[in-house]
């Protein structure tokens, strides 16, 4: 999966032509998540409060 972004460990990973809704996957450590772009919604697996704080303060969705 290519990597779009490497910031804090945390490291955001798509595919361009996976299925919809349009996501990213973000893994830090042995967390990982399915991210909706739209809404910033965890769609499958998790990653911690402050991990998705980090991520969304450099690229704020909305």
């Amino acid at each position: 999966m290519p990597v779009i972004s490497l910031f804090y460990g945390i490291i955001v990973e798509m595919f361009y032509n996976e299925h919809i809704p349009p996501h990213f996957h973000a893994r830090h450590g042995e967390d990982r998540a399915v991210i909706d772009i739209a809404s910033g919604d965890v769609l499958e697996g998790e990653l911690s409060r402050r991990d998705r704080r980090e991520m969304f303060k450099i690229a704020p969705l909305g």
